[in-house]
Protein backbone atom coordinates (compact mmCIF):
# COMPACT_ATOMS: atom_id res chain seq x y z
CA UNK A 1 0.00 0.00 0.00
CA UNK A 2 1.22 3.46 -0.90
CA UNK A 3 0.85 6.35 1.52
CA UNK A 4 2.73 9.44 2.54
CA UNK A 5 2.65 12.87 4.06
CA UNK A 6 2.75 16.52 3.13
CA UNK A 7 5.98 18.49 3.48
CA UNK A 8 6.97 22.10 2.78
CA UNK A 9 5.57 22.83 -0.70
CA UNK A 10 5.54 19.14 -1.51
CA UNK A 11 4.54 15.56 -0.87
CA UNK A 12 6.43 12.44 0.20
CA UNK A 13 5.10 9.02 -0.83
CA UNK A 14 6.27 5.77 0.75
CA UNK A 15 6.32 2.96 -1.76
CA UNK A 16 7.03 -0.74 -1.49
CA UNK A 17 10.83 -0.46 -1.35
CA UNK A 18 11.47 3.26 -1.91
CA UNK A 19 10.09 6.64 -0.98
CA UNK A 20 9.51 9.39 -3.50
CA UNK A 21 9.54 13.13 -2.82
CA UNK A 22 8.26 15.94 -5.04
CA UNK A 23 8.69 19.60 -4.09
CA UNK A 24 7.51 22.70 -5.95
CA UNK A 25 10.44 25.11 -6.27
CA UNK A 26 10.26 28.89 -6.36
CA UNK A 27 10.67 28.96 -10.15
CA UNK A 28 7.65 26.70 -10.62
CA UNK A 29 9.63 23.55 -11.41
CA UNK A 30 9.15 20.32 -9.45
CA UNK A 31 12.22 18.74 -7.89
CA UNK A 32 12.11 14.96 -7.47
CA UNK A 33 14.02 12.80 -5.03
CA UNK A 34 13.89 9.11 -4.17
CA UNK A 35 15.74 6.76 -1.85
CA UNK A 36 15.50 3.05 -0.99
CA UNK A 37 13.90 2.08 2.30
CA UNK A 38 15.91 0.26 4.93
CA UNK A 39 15.33 -3.50 4.89
CA UNK A 40 14.29 -3.35 8.56
CA UNK A 41 11.01 -1.71 7.50
CA UNK A 42 10.06 -4.45 5.04
CA UNK A 43 11.43 -7.56 6.76
CA UNK A 44 9.75 -10.22 8.86
CA UNK A 45 9.26 -7.95 11.93
CA UNK A 46 6.88 -5.90 9.80
CA UNK A 47 4.42 -8.79 10.08
CA UNK A 48 4.60 -9.18 13.86
CA UNK A 49 1.45 -7.86 15.61
CA UNK A 50 2.05 -4.89 17.94
CA UNK A 51 5.76 -4.72 17.09
CA UNK A 52 4.86 -3.68 13.54
CA UNK A 53 2.95 -0.74 15.01
CA UNK A 54 6.04 0.49 16.83
CA UNK A 55 8.13 -0.14 13.71
CA UNK A 56 5.66 1.80 11.57
CA UNK A 57 5.71 4.71 14.02
CA UNK A 58 9.52 4.72 14.01
CA UNK A 59 9.65 4.56 10.22
CA UNK A 60 7.06 7.34 9.88
CA UNK A 61 9.07 9.59 12.16
CA UNK A 62 12.39 8.90 10.41
CA UNK A 63 11.02 9.23 6.88
CA UNK A 64 8.95 12.25 7.85
CA UNK A 65 11.93 14.03 9.38
CA UNK A 66 14.09 13.21 6.36
CA UNK A 67 11.44 14.43 3.90
CA UNK A 68 10.85 17.60 5.92
CA UNK A 69 14.58 18.30 6.03
CA UNK A 70 14.92 17.83 2.27
CA UNK A 71 11.96 20.11 1.52
CA UNK A 72 13.11 22.69 4.09
CA UNK A 73 16.57 22.74 2.50
CA UNK A 74 15.02 23.40 -0.92
CA UNK A 75 12.90 26.20 0.52
CA UNK A 76 15.95 27.72 2.23
CA UNK A 77 17.96 27.66 -1.01
CA UNK A 78 15.04 29.25 -2.87
CA UNK A 79 15.12 32.14 -0.41
CA UNK A 80 18.92 32.44 -0.61
CA UNK A 81 20.09 31.73 -4.15
CA UNK A 82 23.76 31.99 -3.11
CA UNK A 83 23.44 29.24 -0.52
CA UNK A 84 25.05 25.96 -1.53
CA UNK A 85 23.40 24.03 1.29
CA UNK A 86 20.12 24.30 3.10
CA UNK A 87 19.42 24.28 6.82
CA UNK A 88 22.33 22.80 8.85
CA UNK A 89 21.63 19.34 10.28
CA UNK A 90 22.22 20.49 13.86
CA UNK A 91 19.60 23.23 13.50
CA UNK A 92 17.05 20.73 12.19
CA UNK A 93 17.91 18.22 14.94
CA UNK A 94 17.61 20.87 17.66
CA UNK A 95 14.29 22.10 16.28
CA UNK A 96 12.87 18.59 16.10
CA UNK A 97 14.10 17.79 19.61
CA UNK A 98 12.42 20.88 21.03
CA UNK A 99 9.24 20.07 19.09
CA UNK A 100 9.19 16.52 20.49
CA UNK A 101 9.61 17.73 24.08
CA UNK A 102 6.94 20.38 23.52
CA UNK A 103 4.53 17.82 22.05
CA UNK A 104 4.93 15.34 24.91
CA UNK A 105 4.69 18.12 27.47
CA UNK A 106 1.59 19.71 25.94
CA UNK A 107 -0.41 16.66 24.94
CA UNK A 108 0.56 14.14 27.63
CA UNK A 109 2.08 15.73 30.74
CA UNK A 110 -0.05 18.91 30.94
CA UNK A 111 -3.44 17.09 30.72
CA UNK A 112 -2.17 14.73 33.43
CA UNK A 113 -1.24 17.61 35.74
CA UNK A 114 -4.62 19.29 35.23
CA UNK A 115 -6.49 16.05 35.92
CA UNK A 116 -4.25 15.42 38.95
CA UNK A 117 -5.15 18.84 40.34
CA UNK A 118 -8.84 17.97 39.93
CA UNK A 119 -8.51 14.61 41.71
CA UNK A 120 -9.98 15.86 45.05
CA UNK A 121 -13.05 17.04 43.15
CA UNK A 122 -13.37 13.99 40.90
CA UNK A 123 -12.69 11.49 43.72
CA UNK A 124 -12.15 8.65 41.25
CA UNK A 125 -9.05 7.39 39.48
CA UNK A 126 -11.09 6.18 36.51
CA UNK A 127 -12.91 9.49 36.18
CA UNK A 128 -9.58 11.27 36.47
CA UNK A 129 -8.21 9.23 33.54
CA UNK A 130 -11.30 10.03 31.46
CA UNK A 131 -11.01 13.75 32.21
CA UNK A 132 -7.31 13.60 31.31
CA UNK A 133 -8.21 12.01 27.96
CA UNK A 134 -10.88 14.64 27.26
CA UNK A 135 -8.42 17.44 28.06
CA UNK A 136 -5.85 15.80 25.78
CA UNK A 137 -8.39 15.64 22.96
CA UNK A 138 -9.40 19.29 23.48
CA UNK A 139 -5.73 20.32 23.39
CA UNK A 140 -5.19 18.34 20.17
CA UNK A 141 -8.24 19.79 18.41
CA UNK A 142 -7.42 23.33 19.57
CA UNK A 143 -3.80 23.05 18.47
CA UNK A 144 -4.70 21.75 15.00
CA UNK A 145 -7.37 24.44 14.60
CA UNK A 146 -5.02 27.25 15.62
CA UNK A 147 -2.06 26.25 13.45
CA UNK A 148 -4.49 25.64 10.59
CA UNK A 149 -5.12 29.39 10.52
CA UNK A 150 -1.52 30.09 9.51
CA UNK A 151 -1.00 30.72 5.79
CA UNK A 152 1.96 28.34 5.40
CA UNK A 153 0.21 25.58 7.34
CA UNK A 154 -2.88 25.96 5.17
CA UNK A 155 -0.71 25.16 2.17
CA UNK A 156 0.74 22.11 3.93
CA UNK A 157 -2.80 20.95 4.71
CA UNK A 158 -3.71 21.42 1.02
CA UNK A 159 -0.76 19.23 0.00
CA UNK A 160 -1.99 16.76 2.63
CA UNK A 161 -5.35 16.69 0.87
CA UNK A 162 -3.65 16.25 -2.51
CA UNK A 163 -1.67 13.29 -1.17
CA UNK A 164 -4.85 11.56 0.04
CA UNK A 165 -6.71 12.20 -3.22
CA UNK A 166 -3.81 10.78 -5.23
CA UNK A 167 -3.68 7.65 -3.07
CA UNK A 168 -7.43 7.23 -3.61
CA UNK A 169 -6.95 7.47 -7.38
CA UNK A 170 -4.16 4.88 -7.30
CA UNK A 171 -6.25 2.50 -5.20
CA UNK A 172 -9.11 2.92 -7.68
CA UNK A 173 -6.71 1.88 -10.50
CA UNK A 174 -7.27 5.15 -12.35
CA UNK A 175 -4.60 6.90 -14.44
CA UNK A 176 -2.90 9.54 -12.30
CA UNK A 177 -4.16 12.74 -13.86
CA UNK A 178 -5.37 15.92 -12.19
CA UNK A 179 -8.87 15.27 -13.53
CA UNK A 180 -9.03 11.76 -12.05
CA UNK A 181 -7.55 12.79 -8.72
CA UNK A 182 -10.16 15.57 -8.46
CA UNK A 183 -12.89 12.90 -8.33
CA UNK A 184 -11.95 11.98 -4.76
CA UNK A 185 -12.28 13.65 -1.39
CA UNK A 186 -9.43 14.64 0.92
CA UNK A 187 -10.10 12.24 3.87
CA UNK A 188 -8.42 8.82 3.90
CA UNK A 189 -8.88 5.99 6.41
CA UNK A 190 -5.13 5.33 6.85
CA UNK A 191 -4.23 8.95 7.61
CA UNK A 192 -1.90 9.81 10.47
CA UNK A 193 -4.55 12.20 11.79
CA UNK A 194 -6.76 9.20 12.49
CA UNK A 195 -3.78 7.63 14.24
CA UNK A 196 -3.48 10.63 16.59
CA UNK A 197 -7.14 10.39 17.55
CA UNK A 198 -6.83 6.65 18.14
CA UNK A 199 -3.79 7.26 20.36
CA UNK A 200 -5.86 9.61 22.53
CA UNK A 201 -8.64 7.03 22.96
CA UNK A 202 -6.30 4.09 23.57
CA UNK A 203 -4.26 6.12 26.08
CA UNK A 204 -7.35 6.57 28.26
CA UNK A 205 -7.81 2.79 28.46
CA UNK A 206 -4.12 1.99 29.00
CA UNK A 207 -3.55 4.64 31.67
CA UNK A 208 -6.76 3.63 33.47
CA UNK A 209 -5.24 0.18 34.02
CA UNK A 210 -2.41 1.65 36.11
CA UNK A 211 -4.73 2.07 39.13
CA UNK A 212 -3.58 5.49 40.27
CA UNK A 213 0.20 5.37 40.90
CA UNK A 214 2.05 8.37 42.41
CA UNK A 215 2.32 11.49 40.25
CA UNK A 216 5.98 10.97 39.27
CA UNK A 217 5.19 7.45 38.07
CA UNK A 218 2.21 8.73 36.12
CA UNK A 219 4.40 11.27 34.35
CA UNK A 220 6.98 8.59 33.52
CA UNK A 221 4.25 6.26 32.25
CA UNK A 222 2.95 8.90 29.83
CA UNK A 223 6.37 8.90 28.17
CA UNK A 224 7.49 5.27 28.51
CA UNK A 225 4.17 3.75 27.41
CA UNK A 226 3.91 5.83 24.24
CA UNK A 227 5.36 3.01 22.06
CA UNK A 228 2.85 0.54 23.53
CA UNK A 229 -0.06 2.91 22.94
CA UNK A 230 1.16 3.58 19.41
CA UNK A 231 1.42 -0.15 18.69
CA UNK A 232 -2.12 -0.87 19.91
CA UNK A 233 -3.47 2.16 18.02
CA UNK A 234 -1.84 0.95 14.81
CA UNK A 235 -3.54 -2.45 15.15
CA UNK A 236 -6.92 -0.74 15.50
CA UNK A 237 -6.31 1.33 12.37
CA UNK A 238 -5.01 -1.67 10.48
CA UNK A 239 -8.13 -3.60 11.43
CA UNK A 240 -10.46 -0.80 10.35
CA UNK A 241 -8.53 -0.40 7.10
CA UNK A 242 -8.90 -4.07 6.18
CA UNK A 243 -12.60 -4.06 7.15
CA UNK A 244 -13.59 -0.59 5.93
CA UNK A 245 -16.69 -1.93 4.16
CA UNK A 246 -18.03 -3.55 7.34
CA UNK A 247 -20.06 -1.57 9.87
CA UNK A 248 -17.50 -1.99 12.68
CA UNK A 249 -14.67 -0.90 10.37
CA UNK A 250 -16.60 2.21 9.41
CA UNK A 251 -17.37 2.89 13.07
CA UNK A 252 -13.67 2.83 13.97
CA UNK A 253 -12.64 4.92 10.95
CA UNK A 254 -15.37 7.59 11.05
CA UNK A 255 -14.00 9.80 13.90
CA UNK A 256 -10.60 9.93 12.19
CA UNK A 257 -12.23 10.91 8.90
CA UNK A 258 -14.10 13.70 10.69
CA UNK A 259 -10.87 14.97 12.25
CA UNK A 260 -9.25 15.18 8.82
CA UNK A 261 -11.58 18.07 8.03
CA UNK A 262 -9.15 20.06 10.19
CA UNK A 263 -5.91 18.70 8.73
CA UNK A 264 -6.70 18.71 5.01
CA UNK A 265 -7.72 21.42 2.55
CA UNK A 266 -8.86 21.29 -1.05
CA UNK A 267 -5.66 21.57 -3.15
CA UNK A 268 -5.24 23.50 -6.38
CA UNK A 269 -4.21 21.81 -9.62
CA UNK A 270 -0.51 22.61 -9.11
CA UNK A 271 -0.53 20.96 -5.69
CA UNK A 272 -2.27 17.89 -7.10
CA UNK A 273 0.39 17.74 -9.82
CA UNK A 274 3.11 17.66 -7.15
CA UNK A 275 1.35 14.81 -5.32
CA UNK A 276 1.03 12.89 -8.59
CA UNK A 277 4.73 13.37 -9.33
CA UNK A 278 5.64 12.11 -5.85
CA UNK A 279 3.50 9.02 -6.39
CA UNK A 280 4.96 8.40 -9.85
CA UNK A 281 8.47 8.77 -8.43
CA UNK A 282 7.84 6.15 -5.72
CA UNK A 283 6.23 3.75 -8.21
CA UNK A 284 9.03 4.19 -10.75
CA UNK A 285 11.70 3.73 -8.07
CA UNK A 286 10.04 0.49 -6.94
CA UNK A 287 10.01 -0.71 -10.56
CA UNK A 288 13.66 0.25 -11.11
CA UNK A 289 12.77 2.72 -13.85
CA UNK A 290 14.83 5.86 -14.59
CA UNK A 291 13.57 9.01 -12.87
CA UNK A 292 14.23 12.64 -13.74
CA UNK A 293 15.55 14.85 -10.97
CA UNK A 294 13.51 17.89 -11.96
CA UNK A 295 10.44 18.69 -14.02
CA UNK A 296 10.63 22.16 -15.63
CA UNK A 297 7.91 24.66 -14.90
CA UNK A 298 5.25 25.15 -17.59
CA UNK A 299 6.45 27.66 -20.15
CA UNK A 300 10.06 27.63 -18.94
CA UNK A 301 11.31 26.43 -22.32
CA UNK A 302 9.34 29.18 -24.03
CA UNK A 303 10.85 31.78 -21.70
CA UNK A 304 14.34 30.55 -22.55
CA UNK A 305 13.51 30.78 -26.26
CA UNK A 306 12.13 34.30 -25.82
CA UNK A 307 15.29 35.36 -23.95
CA UNK A 308 17.44 33.95 -26.77
CA UNK A 309 15.43 35.84 -29.38
CA UNK A 310 15.74 39.05 -27.41
CA UNK A 311 19.51 38.56 -27.27
CA UNK A 312 19.71 38.03 -31.01
CA UNK A 313 17.61 41.09 -31.84
CA UNK A 314 19.28 43.29 -29.23
CA UNK A 315 15.99 44.07 -27.49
Amino acid sequence: MYGGQAVIEGVMIRGRDHFGLAVRREDGSIELHHEPLSSIYNGRPRRWPLFRGFLTLLETMILGIKALQLSANMAAMDRDFDAEEGIPAWVMATTLGISLVFGIGLFFVTPLLIAWALTPVLNSDLLSEIVEGVIRLVFLLSYITLIGMLKDVKRVFAYHGAEHMTVHALEANLPLTVENVRKFGTPHARCGTAFLLTVVVVSVVVFALLFGPPLEWRIASRILLLPVIAAVSYEFLRFSGTHQDAWFGKMIATPGLWLQKLTTRQPDDEQIEVAIRAMETAIAADAGEPIASRIPSPGSEQRVLDDDLKGETGL
